[in-house]
């Protein structure tokens, strides 16, 4: 199979950020084990999340920007949504951080379209 005929990646990255992410905030709503109901998403969010990045591997993403991507944007939503969800206060160290892993991110995605892809090995 060829990289042209493969399917995208994007999709199930998205996907498993979307899963780590329910998953970290079902942690932190189970409060160690005092609600261990939400302990159930966070299983099946985390092994949802991994059982698609290794599809988004398998599909042919680079592992240094498949993982840098889905920690990143998974650490920036865990952060908004902890302080949406739970009153978490963000100060503004943090918020330079979350601006810093953005572009961090950015920065290795456009790094990946820009190096020169190898040769194909031949028999």
């Amino acid at each position: 199979m060829t990289d042209r005929s493969r399917p995208s990646a994007w999709p199930p990255l998205l996907l498993a950020i979307a899963l780590e992410v329910s998953a970290t905030l079902s942690l932190r709503a189970a409060e160690g084990v005092s609600h261990p109901l939400w302990l159930i998403p966070v299983v099946i969010g985390y092994t949802g999340s991994l059982w698609l990045l290794s599809i988004v591997l398998d599909r042919g993403m680079p592992v240094g920007v498949a993982y840098g991507i889905w920690s990143a944007i998974g650490v920036v939503l865990t952060a908004i949504m902890g302080t949406v969800l739970f009153g978490e206060l963000l100060g503004p160290v943090q918020i330079i951080g979350i601006g810093a892993i953005v572009v961090g991110v950015l920065l290795v995605e456009l790094g990946s379209h820009t190096r020169g892809e190898p040769a194909e090995a031949t028999s």
